[in-house]
């Protein structure tokens, strides 16, 4: 269907307008539709728009499990930061941890 591009261009306008209307239709692609859901946002961490707590958490898992499954299907495990807030964060944690 060539319409795709513009309905996806016009979801995008819709959803600065009222985004409770584009979660709602998300949230039933995702009910519906779970294996194209998880193409979806194992694309979006592929392509770095989502680490992979982010990943994790849209796909209803625990991170550590999620890396599990990357690591039986291939997929890299993408270690750092993708903002200067998540890398400090990520400092006060270790921090912490080092802490006796």
């Amino acid at each position: 269907m060539k319409t795709i591009p513009f309905v996806l261009k016009q979801m995008g306008k819709i959803y600065e307008i009222k985004p409770e209307e584009i979660e709602s239709l998300f949230e039933k692609l995702r009910a519906e539709y779970k294996d194209l859901w998880e193409e979806i946002v194992i694309g979006a961490y592929l392509d770095d728009e989502i680490n992979l707590s982010k990943a994790a958490e849209l796909l209803g898992l625990h991170p550590i499990e999620l890396r599990k499954i990357f690591l039986r299907q291939g997929i890299a495990i993408k270690l750092g930061s993708f903002s200067q807030e998540e890398a400090l964060a990520e400092a006060k944690v270790l921090e912490a941890l080092e802490r006796p």
